[in-house]
C-alpha cells in the first residue's frame, strides 16, 4: 500500500536554523564560494536535516505519533542543492507499506529532489496499529 506523498520546501533560512540547532556550521551549508571550491554545485542541505524531513513524513503516516517509529535507517545518496532564492528546493517523500510479523510494518521510504533520489535504502519499522487508515 502506498502512502500519501509529503512535500517539504527547503530554503537557506532552514539551513541556518538547522545549523544553529545541530551545531553543524560547515560552510558548505551556507557559502556558495566554499561549496563550489570543494567541488559541490552549490550550497547543500545537511544530510541529517534531509533524514529528519523523511522522518517527519513517517511521523505523519503514523498518525503524528513519533513513538510508533521503532527503527529508521537510510544512506545518503545525493545532496540537495539549495539555491539562494525564496523558493529553495523541494523534497518529496513517499512510502510503501510492507507488513511484518506482529503489530509491525516496514515503510520503504523514497525521498526525491529535482527528480533524483537523495536517500537510499530508507526504511522505517513502525507499529502497524498507528498507521493512518
Amino acid at each position: 500500500m502506498s502512502l500519501e506523498p509529503q512535500t517539504y520546501r527547503i530554503t537557506r533560512a532552514d539551513l541556518v536554523r538547522y545549523a544553529g540547532a545541530s551545531g553543524d556550521f560547515n560552510p558548505i551549508h551556507w557559502s556558495d564560494r566554499v561549496a563550489t571550491a570543494v567541488g559541490l554545485p552549490g550550497v547543500i542541505a545537511h544530510g541529517m536535516f534531509t533524514m529528519a524531513l523523511a522522518g517527519r513524513a513517517v511521523t505523519a503516516w503514523v498518525s503524528g505519533d513519533p513513538s510508533a517509529i521503532t527503527e529508521f535507517t537510510t544512506r545518503f545518496a545525493r545532496p540537495i542543492v539549495v539555491p539562494d532564492d525564496d523558493n529553495g528546493a523541494e523534497l518529496t517523500v513517499t512510502g510503501v507499506i510492507k507488513p511484518l510479523e506482529g503489530d509491525f510494518a516496514q515503510i520503504d521510504v523514497t525521498a526525491v529532489c529535482a527528480g533524483e533520489k537523495v536517500l537510499a535504502g530508507a526504511k522505517a519499522v513502525v507499529r502497524a496499529s498507528a498507521l493512518r487508515s
